[in-house]
C-alpha cells in the first residue's frame, strides 16, 4: 500500500454516510455506535460476493451507458457550453449522474479502477463547466432559462417551484456524491463543486434567507455529509432548518402530507406520503437527533419507526403500498398485487433503520433492515445486473406488474432513480455488517467477511464464516493483534426468537423460539438476551472461535387481521428469507393453488437453480379446478423460491400470501373472446398497460385505482383508439367498456364521445347499431349491434378537451 492510499483509507470512516477527517475533531455529539469503515471489510461469501463483484463490474458501468444514452450526461456538457444543443428528458435526472457516480467512488475505494478513475475526471469536468458561476447547478434552467421556465413543475425562476423543481433534492446527491468521489481518491474536483453549490445555498435559505423547504427530501442528509468531511456547521444547522420549516406556520404555504409537509417533524406520528421523501427525511432527522443531541428528533423517529414497522410495512420489508403518490395509505392497507414497493423506497428504509441502530443499539432495527435487503430490495435487481424492478409486488396475475408497462423486470426507466440508487447501496454493504461502541464491537449480519476494527491501538480481525442465509452455522475467528478485553455482541435475529418484526403486524403459526446455539472454544456460553444481542465479554485471544447455530426451520406467517388482502392467507419463510411461488414451475399458474395448514414442508438446496443455487420449499399442496363447472380439488406438488429471484425465469403469476383453504383458491376458467385476444392502444403510460383491458379482474367503480388499467396520460383532448385482435375469426354482437375516471384526483375522465367499429379484409367498418354509445361511471357501457364476423375491434375515442381518459375492462360477447 501506497502513502497516498494510506492517507485515503484514513479519510474513508465508519460508512459511506460517515466521513472521518481531522474536520470531525469538533464534533461535539454523534451516533453512540459507529459502523465499520467499509473499506476495511471485505465479503467474501457465495451470496453477496458475486452480486457486489456483478454491481463493479457490469452495472456501474452500465448506468453510465445509459446515462449517456438518454442525455443525461450531455445536459451538462450542453450547460457547460462544451457542445450545442436542447435539455433532454426530466428536469431531476442530474441526480442520476450524482447516486452513479456515488456508487462508482464505493467502488474505486474498495478496488482501484484507473479506467473508471480517469472516466470520472472526464465527467466531473463536465459536472465543472455546467456551474455557474455564483455556484448554481441545474442544468436545464442553465441550458434555456426561458424553455425552462415554462417547463411544468420547474419554476418561473431559481428556487421557485422548489414543490416539484427537484433543484435541491439534485443538489442532495451532488454532495453525497462528492463526499464519496473526495475520500475514494483524495480529489477535491467534485467537493469543490459541491462546497460552491452549498454556499450560495446557505446565502439564499435560511432565518434570514428564504425560507421554504424542498419538496423532494434529500438535501438534508447531503448536508449532513458536507458538515462531517468540512467541520462546516453552518451545513449541519442548514440541515436542521429544512426539517423545522417543515408543517409550521412561517410559511405562507405548505405542501401538505404528500410531502411530509402537514405538521413539524417533531409531532409527527404517522408516515404518511411518498414513501422515498419520508425515508430520507427520517433518515435525515435521526442524523440531527445525534449529531444535534435532540430528544425531540430522537423521540419523533421512534414514533414514525413505530408507525411504518407496526402498521405499514410489506413481509418483504416494502413500503409505499400504492403507486398513486407512490406513497403510504392507510394502516394495514397492504394489497399485494399492487404493491409499488418502490426499490427507492426499500434503500431509504435501510439507510433510516441502520441510523436507528446506531442511535439505539437495539436489533430489531437491524432485523428491519436484514428483511429488506434479502427481500425488498434483492428483488429490485436482477442477476445480470442490467434489468431492475421500480415497484416489487408480493402477487402477479401474470397480466398485470405495475413495471412501466412490462412484465418482470426492465433495462431502464423514464424516471430511473432505482438503477442508480442500487448501484451506490450495494458497494456500501460491508458497513453493515460490524459496528463498534467503545469496548463493545456488535455482529449484525451474517455474510461470509472480515472486518478490521480497532479498539485503541489494538486492531481486532473478526473472519466470518458462513452460507448464510442458507445455513444458520456461523463461525467467527477473532484475531486480536493482543489480548484484550472486550465485548463481542451477537445479533440474536427477531426470526430465531420466534418475531418475524417488532410488534403484531406479523406472526408465526408456531412463534416458539428456536433453540440457538453459541459456543466460545467448543464449550456453550450463557444466552442472556439483551436488546436482541448476546454478550461475549472476555479476554479474547488471538485464534478464538465464536460457533454459531441458528435452527433454519420454515415457518408459515400469518397477518394481522385488519390486514384484509392477507385473510385466510399464509406466507413462507425459512431463515431471513422470504419465499413465493411462480406459475413457471406450476403448470402456468398459481392462483389456483392453496397449502393448508398440516402439509409438510421440505427445505432442499438445488445448485443447478439459476447462477448460484438456492434453498427451495417443497411440498405436496392442493389445486382445485373445475368439472362441469363444479369445483374439484387434488394434490399439487409446488415449489417455492426466495421472493428475491422471482422474474428470472418466464414471466408469469407470482404470489407471496397463499391460500389456506380452497375456497381462496381460483380456479383457472376457459378463456372468453376478450381475454384470448390481444389488446393494443394508441397511446398509453409508462406506468399502465393494454393487457389491463382484457385481464377479467372486476372494478368495484370507474376511480378503481387499485386494479390494472390503461389510460392514454398525458394525451389529453386527443383522438385515440384502442384495439382488440382475436385469436381467430369470431362472431361478435356487443362490446362492453368500463370507462376509467379519477375526477378529484387525477386528470383522467369518460371519454367525450366514442364509436366502434370492426375489421373487414384491410379495411376498418362501423358496426351498425342505434344504440347510444355510453359514457356513464361506475358501470359497464355496452353496445348491441348487427353481429359481424371479424378478426379485430377497434374503438375510436375522442377524449374531453384538456383531460385524458382510460379503460378499466372490455368485454365482447357472440
Amino acid at each position: 500500500m501506497t502513502k497516498n492510499d494510506s492517507m485515503i483509507l484514513a479519510l474513508l470512516f465508519l460508512a459511506p454516510f460517515f466521513c472521518l477527517t481531522c474536520a470531525e475533531k469538533a464534533i461535539a455529539a454523534d451516533y453512540p455506535i459507529q459502523p465499520a469503515q467499509f473499506t476495511q471489510v471485505k465479503i467474501q461469501d457465495q451470496f453477496f460476493k458475486p452480486r457486489l463483484d456483478t454491481n463493479r463490474d457490469v452495472t456501474v458501468r452500465y448506468v453510465f451507458l445509459r446515462c449517456q444514452e438518454t442525455g443525461r450526461l450531455d445536459n451538462f456538457a450542453k450547460a457547460g457550453g462544451l457542445i450545442p444543443g436542447e435539455f433532454e428528458g426530466i428536469y431531476f435526472n442530474d441526480s442520476d449522474v450524482f447516486k452513479a457516480i456515488e456508487g462508482a467512488s464505493y467502488s474505486l475505494a474498495t478496488a482501484p479502477d484507473p479506467e473508471l478513475d480517469e472516466y470520472l475526471d472526464k465527467l466531473i469536468a463536465k459536472i465543472e463547466a455546467a456551474q455557474e458561476k455564483d455556484g448554481y447547478l441545474y442544468t436545464i434552467r442553465t441550458i434555456d432559462p426561458a424553455k425552462a421556465s415554462r417547463q411544468p413543475g420547474v419554476g418561473k425562476e431559481r428556487w421557485s417551484h422548489l414543490l416539484s423543481s427537484h433543484e435541491l433534492y439534485n443538489v442532495g446527491h451532488l454532495y453525497e456524491a462528492a463526499v464519496a468521489h473526495f475520500q475514494a481518491t483524495g480529489k477535491r474536483t467534485l467537493l469543490n463543486v459541491a462546497i460552491k453549490n452549498a454556499e450560495l445555498v446557505l446565502k439564499e435559505f435560511g432565518p434570514q434567507g428564504r425560507k421554504d423547504v424542498p419538496g423532494h427530501q434529500e438535501i438534508e442528509i447531503g448536508l449532513v455529509r458536507l458538515f462531517r468531511v468540512t467541520g462546516n456547521k453552518k451545513y449541519l444547522e442548514l440541515a436542521k432548518f429544512f426539517l423545522d420549516q417543515r408543517g409550521g406556520s412561517h410559511r405562507k404555504k405548505n405542501y401538505g402530507a404528500q410531502h411530509q409537509d402537514h405538521q413539524p417533524v417533531t409531532e409527527q406520528r404517522e408516515a404518511v406520503g411518498h414513501a422515498v421523501r419520508a425515508g430520507y427525511m427520517y433518515s435525515a432527522m435521526a442524523d440531527i437527533a445525534a449529531l444535534e443531541n435532540d430528544a425531540d428528533y430522537a423521540e419523533a423517529t421512534r414514533r414514525l419507526w413505530e408507525n411504518v414497522v407496526f402498521k405499514k410495512m410489506y413481509l418483504t420489508g416494502g413500503i409505499g403500498s400504492t403507486h398513486q403518490g407512490e406513497r403510504f395509505t392507510g394502516a394495514y392497507d397492504l394489497p399485494n398485487n399492487t404493491a409499488y414497493n418502490e426499490t427507492c423506497a426499500a434503500i431509504a428504509n435501510m439507510l433510516w433503520n441502520q441510523r436507528m441502530f446506531l442511535l439505539h443499539g437495539d436489533a430489531k432495527y437491524i432485523d428491519v433492515l436484514e428483511r429488506i435487503l434479502y427481500n425488498g430490495f434483492l428483488s429490485g435487481i436482477s442477476l445480470s445486473g442490467k434489468e431492475f424492478f421500480y415497484p416489487n409486488p408480493l402477487s402477479c396475475d401474470g397480466r398485470f406488474p405495475f413495471n412501466q408497462g412490462k412484465l418482470g423486470r426492465s433495462a431502464w426507466f423514464g424516471t430511473s432513480c432505482c438503477p442508480v440508487n442500487i448501484v451506490r447501496f450495494l458497494p456500501s454493504l460491508p458497513s453493515y455488517i460490524y459496528a463498534q461502541r467503545d469496548d463493545e464491537i456488535y455482529v449484525n449480519l451474517f455474510i461470509g467477511s472480515e472486518g478490521k476494527l480497532s479498539l485503541g491501538k489494538n486492531q481486532i480481525t473478526l473472519k466470518q464464516q458462513t452460507d448464510y442465509p442458507w445455513s444458520g452455522q456461523v463461525d467467527i475467528q477473532v484475531e486480536p493483534s493482543q489480548s484484550e478485553n472486550f465485548t463481542i455482541k451477537v445479533r440474536i435475529p427477531g426470526w430465531v426468537q420466534g418475531e418475524p418484526v417488532p410488534g403484531d403486524l406479523y406472526r408465526y403459526l408456531d412463534d416458539a423460539p428456536a433453540k440457538y446455539k453459541i459456543k466460545v472454544n467448543g464449550k456453550s456460553v450463557e444466552q442472556k438476551l439483551q436488546n436482541g444481542y448476546v454478550a461475549l465479554s472476555r479476554n479474547w485471544q488471538k485464534g478464538d472461535l465464536i460457533s454459531i447455530d441458528f435452527p433454519m426451520s420454515i415457518r408459515r406467517v400469518v397477518s394481522h387481521p385488519d390486514v384484509k388482502a392477507n385473510h385466510g392467507r399464509v406466507a413462507l419463510e425459512r431463515g431471513p428469507i422470504v419465499y413465493c411461488l411462480e406459475a413457471t414451475d406450476h403448470e402456468g399458474a398459481v392462483s389456483d393453488l392453496f397449502l393448508p395448514d398440516d402439509v409438510a414442508l421440505e427445505a432442499r438446496f438445488d445448485q443447478s437453480f439459476l447462477e448460484n443455487g438456492s434453498v427451495q420449499i417443497h411440498a405436496m399442496a392442493r389445486q382445485v379446478f373445475l368439472v362441469d363447472e363444479k369445483l374439484s380439488v387434488r394434490s399439487a406438488p409446488v415449489t417455492a423460491i426466495p421472493y428475491h429471484l422471482w422474474a428470472h425465469r418466464e414471466a408469469g403469476e407470482m404470489a407471496v400470501w397463499l391460500p389456506r383453504q380452497k375456497e381462496q383458491a381460483i380456479p383457472q376458467s376457459p378463456p372468453t373472446i376478450a381475454s384470448a385476444g390481444k389488446v393494443s392502444a394508441s397511446f398509453y403510460y409508462s406506468h399502465d398497460s393494454p393487457k389491463a383491458m382484457n385481464d377479467r379482474v372486476e372494478p368495484e367503480s370507474s376511480s378503481d385505482q387499485k386494479i390494472p388499467r390503461m389510460t392514454w396520460w398525458d394525451h389529453r383532448g386527443t383522438k385515440e383508439w384502442i384495439q382488440l385482435d382475436f385469436d381467430k375469426k369470431r362472431s361478435v354482437s356487443s362490446t362492453s367498456i368500463y370507462w376509467f375516471d379519477d375526477t378529484g384526483s387525477g386528470q383522467c375522465r369518460v371519454p367525450e364521445s366514442w364509436t366502434l367499429l370492426y375489421q373487414d379484409g384491410e379495411n376498418w367498418k362501423p358496426v351498425q347499431s342505434d344504440k347510444k354509445y355510453g359514457t356513464s361511471l361506475d358501470q359497464y357501457n355496452t353496445v348491441h349491434f348487427e353481429p359481424v364476423e371479424t378478426t379485430a375491434l377497434r374503438v375510436i375515442v375522442h377524449l374531453k378537451p384538456s383531460f385524458s381518459g382510460g379503460v378499466l375492462e372490455w368485454k365482447v360477447s357472440p
